[in-house]
C-alpha cells in the first residue's frame, strides 16, 4: 500500500513542487491539497491520509493550531510532517510540542523530502535528531519544565526503558537500538511501546521532547 499524503501550504508553487517530487515515487500517493490549516480536518476525514505535510505558517490557521485541532478532533489521526522555511525556528518547536511528528525544510532536496515522508510514515526513527536536539536546547526550558519532569516521574520507567529513551533521543532506529543493546528488534519495539504508553506520548518525537524538557536527556 502506498503512503497517502495530504499537502497543506498557502503557496501553490510549494504544493506543486512537493506533489511532483512525491508522486514520482511508486510507494507514495498525494491524495489531496489544502491552502490553509482551517481546511485540514474535513480533508483528513475525507481522504484519510497517512501523512499530512503541513506548512507551519499560514494566514488563517497556522500549522501549530491545525496540528492541535487535528490531534484533538480526529480519531486515529495521521502523522504530521511540518514543512518550514527556517530550521531554527520557535514555530517549528511549538509544532513539535503540539504533536507534529517531525519537520522538513522547504529547501530540502527531493531525496530528503521522500526520505522524510517514508520515515514519518514508518514511525521507527526520529527525523533529523540533531536538529530536534538543537531546537530543544534553544526553546525547551533547559530541562526545567515542571510538567515534563512530573510526567517523567509518574512514568516510572525501568532502567532498560530509560536506556531505550536515551537512544531514541539520539535518533537510533529500532534495529540500531537492538544492535546496541544486543537484543531482538521485537524486544526493542516492546520497550519503545512501553515508554510511549508510560509517558502518554503519541510517538517517538513527543517522548524525546519530554525527555529533553524534563532534563532526563541533555539536548546539548
Amino acid at each position: 500500500m502506498p503512503v497517502r499524503v495530504l499537502l497543506v501550504d498557502d503557496e501553490p508553487l510549494v504544493r506543486a513542487g512537493l506533489r511532483a517530487v512525491l508522486e514520482a515515487q511508486p510507494d507514495i500517493e498525494v491524495v489531496g491539497e489544502a491552502a490553509d490549516g482551517a481546511a485540514v480536518i474535513p480533508l483528513v476525514r475525507q481522504v484519510r491520509p497517512d501523512v499530512v505535510a503541513m506548512d507551519v505558517r499560514m494566514p488563517l490557521l497556522d500549522g501549530i493550531e491545525a496540528t492541535r485541532a487535528l490531534l484533538r478532533t480526529v480519531t486515529d489521526p495521521p502523522k504530521i510532517l511540518v514543512v518550514t522555511t527556517f530550521e531554527n525556528d520557535e514555530y517549528v518547536y511549538e509544532a513539535l510540542r503540539a504533536g507534529a511528528d517531525g519537520f522538513l525544510l522547504k529547501r530540502a532536496r527531493p531525496a530528503e523530502i521522500v526520505h522524510a515522508v517514508r520515515l514519518i510514515a514508518e514511525g521507527e526513527s526520529l527525523l533529523f535528531p540533531a536538529s530536534v536536539r538543537q531546537l530543544a536546547a534553544e526553546y525547551g526550558d533547559g530541562g526545567g519544565n515542571r510538567a515534563a519532569r512530573a510526567e517523567l516521574e509518574r512514568a516510572r520507567l525501568t532502567e532498560r526503558e530509560g536506556e531505550v529513551l536515551r537512544l531514541m533521543a539520539r535518533g537510533l532506529s529500532n534495529a540500531e537500538i537492538a544492535t546496541r543493546l544486543v537484543v531482538g528488534t521485537e524486544t526493542v519495539k516492546s520497550h519503545v511501546s512501553a515508554v510511549l504508553a508510560k509517558l502518554g506520548a503519541r510517538d517517538r518525537t513527543q517522548a524525546v521532547i519530554t525527555a529533553y524538557e524534563s532534563g532526563f536527556v541533555a539536548p546539548g
